[in-house]
């Protein structure tokens, strides 16, 4: 009894400390005050969220929304979708090629290769993203969103790389086998059986890359250069000697929002799917 006591006691403790600064990030988004608190209340409101689509001259007339660049903040994050646009194919494709030939090619130096091909993601940020700058910069590319792309790409491509490589080891290889015996070609085998069967692996390793390119910051703040991200300008934000705006708040919140949507869209999706087949 007194076991048990001490376990729900600590899981209760565990869920406070995971979740309770993302309660009071949602609550204090709708605080009408600047720096964000709890324990101020100036009243219920919604301008932080507004902050995207308000007229120029609401805009103007608040103190705290008038001293950002609204434009910049959302230019930022278009760069944002356009170095995850580039990134998260990139990423499918080296990481695909790198759990192929680790799954099916049987040698003394897969450890070696396994190690090598995950050592980017081991790596500190600040290094992959050094590394890019002069690498690029020696051939001449200045930094901006190529070098974030090329940068982050080292690392991104480790995450598809271990997903593809879970599902292709519960794969029967008796079946690439025999189609091979049965006079198909290496392609064919690998576009109609191979890839159907990672279909889902490469779903769930795509909506990864796209969520590590969007909310990295160490790499990219490196490899940047005069370029800005949505997570570089958030953190430009954050390091207000005021205080960080609330708009903060309320992006984050609105994360939160379409990460449980996505969340329970999928667990739906999932039960449907298995109620199907039984």
């Amino acid at each position: 009894m007194t076991a048990n006591r001490l376990l729900s006691a600590y899981t209760w403790a565990f869920l406070i400390f995971m979740f309770g600064p993302l309660i009071l990030m949602v609550i204090s988004s709708f605080n009408d005050v600047s720096p964000p608190s709890v324990t101020e209340w100036h009243g219920l409101t919604g301008k932080w969220y507004a902050f995207f689509w308000m007229p120029e001259e609401a805009l103007r007339a608040d103190p705290v929304l008038r001293a950002l660049d609204r434009d910049r903040f959302i230019g930022c994050f278009g760069n944002s979708l356009t170095v995850a646009g580039v990134v998260v194919p990139l990423a499918l494709i080296l990481g695909l090629a790198g759990a192929v030939l680790l799954t099916r090619w049987r040698s003394r130096a897969n450890g070696l290769l396994w190690w090598v091909l995950l050592s980017p993601m081991l790596a500190p940020g600040i290094v992959l993203g050094l590394s890019a700058l002069v690498f690029w910069g020696r051939l001449g590319v200045n930094a901006g969103l190529f070098t974030i792309m090329m940068a982050q790409v080292t690392f991104v491509a480790g995450y598809p790389m271990l997903i593809l490589m879970a599902r292709l080891q519960r794969q029967p290889i008796e079946l690439e086998e025999a189609a091979l015996d049965l006079g198909a070609t290496p392609l064919r085998v690998f576009r109609r059986l191979t890839l159907p069967y990672l279909a889902p692996a490469l779903i769930s390793a795509g909506v990864i890359a796209f969520m590590a390119s969007m909310e990295n910051y160490n790499t990219t703040m490196f490899a940047k250069g005069g370029a800005c991200t949505f997570s570089t300008e958030i953190g430009a934000m954050a390091r207000n000697p005021n205080g960080h705006p609330p708009v903060i708040n309320a992006v984050g919140t609105v994360i939160i929002l379409l990460t449980v949507a996505a969340a329970l869209a999928h667990t739906f999706l999932s039960r449907r799917e298995e109620r199907k087949a039984a």
